[in-house]
């Protein structure tokens, strides 16, 4: 069965940093785009950022300059470094990732999140 599932949320302080794992496991055929979702209270889920299987980034402008995403394709791992973190950055964040499964078809998975809490 495959799955991905976060680690490393936590409570910060404003202007401090956190690091958070997303591993895929289970039968992959392939690994595709791999990112990181954020909802906050009262809102709705946006994207934080994402990254290919070649490296290739996108990032939404409110984390852009602060937050950097990265894989390791041979751990099946995807991470976000949040570094100068803001109030506004308080959310639960999920991770997704497009997955082919072995004798299946290509679909995106979703972690079930783990929460960020930054303190002003």
């Amino acid at each position: 069965q495959v799955q991905v599932v976060e680690s490393g949320g936590g409570l910060v302080q404003a202007g401090g940093s956190l690091r958070l794992s997303c591993a895929a496991s289970g039968s992959i055929f392939s690994l595709n785009v791999m990112g990181w979702y954020r909802r906050a209270p009262g809102k709705q889920r946006e994207l934080v950022a994402t990254v290919t299987n070649s490296g290739r980034t996108n990032y939404a402008d409110s984390v852009k300059g602060r937050f950097t995403i990265s894989r390791d394709n041979a751990k099946k791992t995807v991470y976000l470094q949040m570094n100068s973190l803001k109030p506004e950055d308080t959310a639960a964040y999920y991770c997704n990732a497009g997955i082919v499964p072995r004798g299946g078809y290509g679909m995106d998975y979703w972690g079930k999140g783990t929460l960020v809490t930054v303190s002003s």
